[in-house]
């Protein structure tokens, strides 16, 4: 099981850092290109996702905002604000440190919900998103983000009520991982009670976050020392440090 935990400041090394963020890149521009259904017609922006494969934690919306449509960023709006409170002070992360997409790479008119037809078009984009970074741990927010990953993964999806909070073992192309679905951000600031339902289960999913000790090499005249930096700390001094 641990082999699946996120294994903080082991996730590439430089030169494959630039290779991920490349290939991101790629498929960035692609979506910028895509006309597979009509949203495309009625956005201002296509939202291709951002952030980096460093935590080895990727959070998966339902659809880009009205705030979110005017940046072409993910999350940017209110809910955008409180997911990152959530990733700075329940998980002692920085919002660049994880991805963050959606399902949908464009706005639906007036926030409606997602149509089949349109997470069937833009899904693609999603999971190579997905096998380029190779996560740990992803977090679905909300309904339509956990219904689809939850059946992509070979998972039965019961409801958001039902399975939020709870670490699902799957096996991706690149290995373990854990599936955890949560309330959407936006859910919460509409109904302020979910609010705290969504920092217990974000508490929680920093439990499978683990540092792993950072090796040091130092070269004498005769000889190689290799140093290991102690795990007593917390995530925000190690990140503190690079």
């Amino acid at each position: 099981m641990e082999n699946s935990d996120s294994i903080l400041g082991t996730s590439e090394d430089s030169e494959n850092s630039e290779n991920i963020n490349l290939e991101l890149e790629q498929i960035a521009e692609e979506i910028k290109k895509c006309k597979k259904c009509d949203l495309w017609k009625t956005k201002t922006n296509y939202v291709p996702g951002e952030g980096s494969s460093y935590s080895g934690i990727v959070f998966v919306g339902e659809a880009p905002g009205r705030e979110e449509d005017i940046q072409g960023r993910p999350f940017v709006g209110n809910a955008g604000k409180l997911l990152t409170e959530l990733i700075e002070d329940k998980l002692g992360l920085r919002r660049e440190q994880v991805f963050i997409g959606n399902v949908l790479k464009c706005r639906p008119p007036n926030n409606r919900d997602p149509l089949p037809e349109e997470i069937e078009a833009c899904k693609p984009y999603l999971i190579r998103q997905l096998k380029v970074l190779k996560p740990s741990i992803i977090v679905c927010l909300g309904r339509h983000s956990a219904s689809l990953l939850f059946n992509e993964f070979g998972l039965p999806f019961s409801g958001i009520t039902r399975v939020r909070g709870k670490p699902f073992e799957v096996k991706a192309d690149w290995g373990k991982i854990k599936l955890i679905a949560v309330y959407h951000p936006a859910a919460a600031l509409y109904r302020p009670p979910l609010k705290e339902t969504l920092e217990k289960d974000f508490s929680k999913l920093r439990e499978f976050i683990k540092i792993k000790p950072k090796i040091q090499k130092e070269k004498g005249r005769n000889s190689t020392r290799t140093l290991t930096k102690t795990l007593n700390k917390t995530l925000k001094d190690y990140f503190s440090e690079i």
